[in-house]
């Protein structure tokens, strides 16, 4: 029995020091806004968006690539802002913010799940991205033994959660500026294949606006709803006194270097060296600099990818099964899961999972702000706090649940171009005005009924939204 007991401490200590499955208490709320904002940035400097912006450009055009960049900014710059703000008002990331804010505990899990797994997909995807690299500098080194080393390397780099982040982005991030300013001058003294200016450049046949923008616009929906959802990770551990500034650069400046700095710099070295991989261009300009940028970006961007998509793990384990072995060991199945999809090239489908990820995560983002601001808010339905122990609610809140089957149903429908090219190219977009839409009409239906069962009289009014 002494050693259960002891295995517990080490699992309950764990958990407390990230808040796996509740509320961080105020007290503990002690990173400052810079701090976090930083930590996001392990997602904004992935190359993943250098390679968006070089695709976009050479199929699609350079100015189309940018009007698209800027719309990204634009709304999942919103949407970050409002859930950064939630977050750190409430204490709580997404998984546990979906559970009082109009899921329940089980449908709150489903959530959860996909959030998990479109981490665990991005991470192989990243980690792809970095064995290329490598293995086209070092041919010798099989790509299998890449996989897994690089796939294992993100473990112990997440091992002591928040702490180990912040402290591992500080360091990494200066380095990184000089690594692409060095990229950046370099292909200044490399010739151009493209001879007037990279926003000129415009494909054969292709015109500006039109389809060509609307399909830019669906590839920006892929990736739009996670960096805004992903904010809540973090920003749950923000000073309360830095809550407006906070949550504004939280929500904003990651997504204004996401898909401003890192998409834009992707369409130009794409415009001017004619290729759309950065795998390729990268070491191209860098020799194995490029293969030691590459390194540093992908490894970046992977330990937030595994830190998320273990809390969330976590969370969807605990709510259906009541199994807590800690925030480490889904960790541990994290990068295992992402090593198994690298060497089972799953990743290669990576379109189609984008195309659904893009709808449900855009559809859940809109549900939970405006289950915030117009449900618990302005119509004052349910209560105008957000809960997460599974005592004080219902197991199921249609408001949430139906929502957002409903609207990533026909998001998807219309994304496979059953609903015209139009909706084809917008699927996502159109799927978080009906999630919004289906949810204040259910929350009024419902009269808030199912958002709490039991009302707790332990939460502190200052984590009141409403």
């Amino acid at each position: 029995m002494g050693s259960v007991k002891v295995a517990d401490h080490k699992v309950s200590d764990e958990m407390k020091d990230d808040y796996s499955l509740d509320r961080v208490p105020r007290d503990q709320r002690k990173m400052g806004w810079f701090s976090v904002t930083n930590i996001t940035f392990g997602i904004a400097t992935a190359i993943f968006y250098f390679q968006m912006g070089s695709v976009m450009a050479l199929q699609f055009g350079a100015i189309n690539a940018i009007i698209s960049s800027i719309y990204a900014i634009i709304v999942a710059g919103i949407l970050g802002t409002f859930i950064a703000y939630l977050s750190a008002k409430s204490g709580m990331n997404v998984n546990l913010l979906s559970r009082g804010g109009g899921f329940g505990y089980i449908g709150a899990s489903l959530t959860s799940f996909i959030y998990a797994t479109n981490f665990i997909m991005y991470c192989a995807f990243e980690g792809l991205i970095l064995v290329s690299a490598v293995h086209t500098f070092f041919p010798a080194l099989p790509e299998w033994a890449l996989i897994i080393f690089f796939g294992s390397i993100v473990i112990p780099l997440n091992w002591f959660g928040i702490k180990q982040l912040d402290k591992l982005q500080k360091w990494s991030l200066p380095i990184f500026g000089i690594f692409l300013l060095c990229a950046i001058i370099m292909s200044f003294f490399t010739p151009s294949v493209y001879e007037g200016a990279f926003w000129t450049y415009m494909p054969e046949g292709v015109q500006v606006g039109g389809q060509a923008l609307l399909l830019c616009i669906g590839m920006q929906h892929g990736i739009m709803g996670l960096t805004a959802l992903l904010s809540s990770d973090y920003a749950r551990f923000l000073k309360p006194k830095d809550l407006k500034i906070g949550s504004l650069a939280i929500g904003f400046i990651p997504q204004i270097f996401c898909f401003g700095v890192m998409g834009g710099l992707g369409i130009w070295f794409g415009v001017r060296l004619g290729e759309p991989n950065p795998g390729v261009y990268i070491v191209l300009l860098l020799g194995l600099g490029g293969v030691l940028f590459t390194m540093l970006t992908q490894l970046r961007i992977n330990v937030t990818n595994i830190y998320s998509s273990s809390l969330s793990l976590a969370s969807f384990f605990e709510n259906v099964f009541r199994f807590t072995p800690g925030r480490r060991f889904w960790v541990v199945v994290s990068g295992l899961c992402a090593i198994g999809l690298m060497l089972g090239g799953i990743v290669d489908h990576l379109d189609t999972a984008m195309t659904f990820q893009g709808v449900f995560l855009l559809a859940w983002a809109s549900i939970l702000v405006t289950d915030a601001m117009i449900v618990k808010k302005l119509l004052k339905i349910g209560p105008g706090y957000y809960e997460a122990r599974h005592k004080y609610l219902y197991k199921w809140n249609p408001v949430g649940v139906v929502s957002l089957l409903i609207s990533s149903g026909l998001g998807t429908i219309a994304a496979l171009g059953y609903m015209g090219s139009f909706l084809e190219s917008t699927a996502a977009f159109f799927a978080a005005i009906l999630a919004a839409i289906i949810t204040v009409i259910l929350a009024v239906f419902t009269k808030g009924k199912y958002y709490s069962k039991e009302l707790p009289n332990d939460i502190p009014k200052e984590d009141y939204i409403a």
